[in-house]
């Protein structure tokens, strides 16, 4: 007989932090990163039509905006184009209990390292935020559920693992 499972429900608190500092002044909200697939089309004898088959471990550009409210010291602690920039998320996230209908809690960790793709020092205006940012290209992601690995993707060290299966092995073994 399976445990009765918890619903997930919210974030319920969340830090960034660059290299084990906090980041103040960013915003309430940072979305995190797609994994778009590098797909070919495949076609020819044998197959009616043509397909698409994605290439696992290749995957497009991958950009994390990190938003900042204003502009101050944090956002220019990860400006500098030829240093790599070492992010880290923490978050809370809220569960309730099936069984007793009781809250609980769960740790996710969401690690990532990059360089700067892009500034906006966003806008002026009285009373205001300014929404400005740092947008980074991503070439390392780690994510973690409760200190478990749940995703961790190296473009520049042929690393890709989902649920704790290496999905390149066999790749790195052949090449």
């Amino acid at each position: 007989m399976s445990a009765i499972g918890n619903i997930p429900e919210v974030i319920n608190n969340f830090n960034a932090y660059n290299n084990g500092n906090v980041l103040i002044g960013t915003t309430g909200q940072i979305q995190l990163p797609n994994f778009d697939a590098i797909t070919e089309e495949i076609g020819g004898a044998g197959i009616l039509g043509t397909y698409e088959t994605g290439i696992p471990g290749f995957y497009s550009s991958m950009a994390q905006e990190i938003p900042f409210r204003i502009l101050d010291t944090d956002i220019f602690s990860i400006m500098n184009p030829s240093e790599p920039v070492d992010l880290t998320f923490r978050a809370s996230e809220q569960h309730t209990v099936k069984s007793t209908g009781s809250l609980d809690y769960k740790q996710m960790r969401v690690v990532e390292r990059g360089r700067l793709k892009n500034f906006q020092p966003g806008t002026l205006e009285l009373g205001k935020q300014m929404n400005a940012s740092v947008t980074l290209e991503l070439l390392y992601i780690l994510i973690e559920i409760d200190g478990e690995t749940k995703l961790e993707y190296d473009k520049l060290n042929t690393v890709f693992t989902v649920n704790g299966k290496d999905l390149l092995e066999k790749v790195r073994a052949y090449s």
